[in-house]
């Protein structure tokens, strides 16, 4: 079961997160870092250093979290894995339901 990165980093971003991950499957959107669920390990080297206590693991989230997850899942299910944020780059894109949220102050 993988980590989930929660609305909580919407227009935020600090990336502490993908500094510590081994695997590198954290990558940038337009205004929030996800998860590749098909490239984490499920170690939990991200969640510590988050300052804004966004990365939560997947068994852990509350019901009005799960979006997050089920986002996360949507859109990663047509880009498979990338083979790491570094080599890949920026998503240059966001789930649409996090490309339609006001900014944040």
């Amino acid at each position: 079961m993988p980590y989930v990165i929660t609305d909580a980093c919407v227009d935020l971003m600090d990336r502490s997160c993908m500094r510590e991950c081994p695997v590198d499957c954290i990558y940038e959107g337009e205004r929030q870092l996800y998860i590749n669920p098909l490239e984490c390990i499920d170690c939990g080297a991200c969640e510590p250093p988050c300052p804004h206590e966004a990365i939560v693991h997947e068994a852990d989230l509350m019901p009005d979290q799960q979006m997050a997850h089920d986002r996360q899942n949507e859109l990663f299910a047509p880009l498979g894995k990338l083979g790491g944020a570094r080599k890949y780059g920026k998503l240059g894109t966001d789930h649409p339901d996090i490309a339609a949220l006001p900014p944040r102050d």
